[in-house]
């Protein structure tokens, strides 16, 4: 078995198909699946499912102040941008069983962008989005493709074409 080589700063896409485990080598990223062997999960990584199973009866407020509380280097700022960006800001104190899909995707999109944490997963993160908003979602990532020091780790079918990859991990 060849070891897993350290993750580069900057974007990094990891596709394949259904059952190919995107998911699950983004949950062993961030430690919530135990590491495979000759891999570590990174001490400084966050991953969230952006449905955010059993978060029913929080809203958004509260899901963001959760996050924000285990995040050191969360920025209150970019949580403020993504916020207005992403049209969340009449949604920020509704319970989450009141959100559409994409609204609720929103809530945990906006926490994993501004948690600032060395790596970021994001697991189809223009998943029931509507244009505008994956506009945003993709200008972020953009605007991080060069970060020196922080990564961020996109699990979809295929790497979108407009973002400049520093590497592709194929799972096919």
């Amino acid at each position: 078995m060849t070891p897993i080589q350290p993750l580069p700063p900057g974007l990094i896409a990891v596709t394949g198909g259904e059952q190919s485990g995107k998911t699950s080598l983004l949950r062993r990223l961030s430690g919530d699946l135990p590491a495979l062997p000759d891999a570590a999960a990174h001490a400084d990584a966050r991953w969230l499912d952006l449905a955010l199973p059993a978060q029913d009866e929080h809203t958004a407020q509260q899901v963001w102040q959760a996050l924000q509380a285990r995040s050191p280097r969360w920025s209150a700022a970019l949580h403020q941008d993504l916020v207005e960006a992403l049209g969340m800001l009449p949604h920020a104190e509704k319970k989450l069983f009141m959100l559409s899909t994409g609204s609720r995707r929103k809530v945990a999109l906006v926490g994993l962008l501004a948690c600032g944490a060395t790596v970021t997963c994001l697991d189809q993160p223009y998943a029931a989005l509507d244009r505008a908003s994956v506009r945003v979602v993709r200008a972020f990532l953009q605007d991080m493709a060069n970060h020196a020091s922080r990564s961020w780790v996109v699990a979809d079918y295929a790497a979108d074409p407009e973002l400049p990859w520093q590497r592709v991990i194929s799972l096919d």
